[in-house]
């Protein structure tokens, strides 16, 4: 009896020796549960299974609190293993210091697409391995085409004749043709879509209030004055946007095709109704701006190497091919998912049709986010000006040259 108990303690003692002895990565993703709790957690276990002295320990965060929340745990030295962030949130705490670099080698570089590992790329040092994006599409309401006389079986297929047949709607239905994306900071990457520049070739300083640029702006400033698009574009953007769409009061939404899923769960009816469609491309430009996710590994990590070894797990070739099967609309950023057949089967729902219009778009997606200090400051005046623009305070000339003359200040 006595030996028994003695090698009972002494298994308990060696389970809990190894319990102790084993390390807690803990990681970050945005606003993706509960959604997407069966994957997040299949990962994390898979990730155990492969590294047996590690204890994956997962968290979601919404967007709106992932980076205040990110400075407070690298300033306290408690940070996460790895992060879940946007491009342009990656640009902002590589600038405040509070991301490491990751020495990635090249067999590991060539996993990902040159564009979005170039988007995580600062300085020639990498600071972030890709995870998922998708190029914009354009959902229609074929009803309200109908109504509006133009045909179901041809959309758009350039921002002028998108914002033509916008006005054809309006005119005729009384229903808002569009909703462009034009709030924060969004006329920035239209103007590079057109193939205008934002900054000199030394990005030191700013050049967008050229002829151009102001025609550009001054188009959507028109459009506005005329009631052509809603009063809350410049305030609600992709969310205001979707919303109406799903109610049947805007005929064609300009979404990530992930959005699609949203009108699907909103409205049945005009989910049914709808229709997919290339985004309409400005020909000068012939780009599609497509915000990357990535894996950034936060300053003050206790192991480094473990950190990048779980992101480069998290957005290795398997695992984000998983992941765009489970959000059915989302596509990898490496090279040997990406042409998997899931991406080119399509389908007779909005939902096939987005995944596989999208698909045939990567060719032209590019992170167009911009790298340029005070970034949260500038941009805060950028967005400031366009809305006193479009509410008529001020000349789309003087809005452009009023941002201009303070970028150049802190450049």
């Amino acid at each position: 009896m006595l030996k028994r108990n003695l090698l009972l303690s002494a298994a308990l003692l060696s389970v809990s020796a190894a319990s102790a002895q084993k390390t807690t990565l803990e990681f970050w993703t945005i606003s993706l549960a509960p959604l997407f709790n069966d994957e997040m957690n299949r990962l994390s276990t898979q990730f155990e299974k492969e590294n047996p002295t590690v204890e994956v320990k997962w968290v979601d965060v919404p967007a709106t609190a992932i980076e205040q929340k990110l400075l407070a745990a690298v300033a306290a030295g408690r940070p996460p293993a790895v992060v879940n962030l946007s491009s342009d949130m990656t640009v902002k705490m590589v600038q405040q210091g509070a991301l490491e670099a990751m020495p990635l080698s090249d067999a590991q570089k060539k996993l990902y697409f040159a564009s979005p590992l170039s988007t995580f790329t600062f300085d020639n040092k990498v600071y972030g391995t890709p995870w998922y994006w998708a190029p914009k599409v354009v959902a229609y309401n074929t009803d309200i085409f109908k109504k509006a006389g133009l045909d179901p079986n041809k959309p758009p297929l350039t921002i002028q004749t998108m914002i033509a047949a916008a006005k054809q709607v309006k005119d005729k239905t009384g229903l808002y043709g569009f909703m462009p994306n034009i709030n924060g900071t969004g006329l920035l990457y239209l103007f590079q879509e057109a193939g205008l520049p934002i900054l000199s070739g030394d990005k030191s300083k700013a050049v967008f209030n050229s002829d151009k640029h102001i025609q550009l702006l001054q188009t959507y400033v028109d459009l506005y004055k005329k009631g052509y698009i809603p009063e809350d574009t410049m305030r609600r953007g992709y969310v205001g946007a979707t919303e109406l769409y799903s109610s049947g009061k805007l005929a064609m939404l300009i979404t990530g095709p992930q959005f699609i899923l949203r009108v699907a769960n909103d409205n049945k009816d005009v989910y049914n109704l709808t229709k997919v469609a290339p985004y309409p491309i400005n020909i000068a430009g012939n780009l599609i701006h497509t915000p990357l996710m990535g894996m950034v590994i936060p300053k003050g990590v206790k192991d480094k190497e473990l950190s990048q070894k779980l992101a480069l797990f998290l957005t290795n070739d398997t695992n984000q091919l998983a992941f765009s099967k489970v959000t059915q609309t989302t596509f990898p950023s490496t090279v040997k998912a990406s042409g998997d057949k899931y991406f080119k089967a399509g389908g007779t729902n909005a939902t096939d049709q987005g995944r596989l219009v999208s698909s045939k778009e990567l060719k032209k997606a590019k992170d167009l986010t911009l790298i340029y200090p005070d970034a949260s400051k500038l941009n805060k005046v950028f967005k400031d000006n366009v809305e006193a623009a479009m509410l008529g305070q001020k000349t789309a000339k003087a809005a452009l040259d009023d941002i201009v003359k303070a970028w150049n200040a802190s450049l």
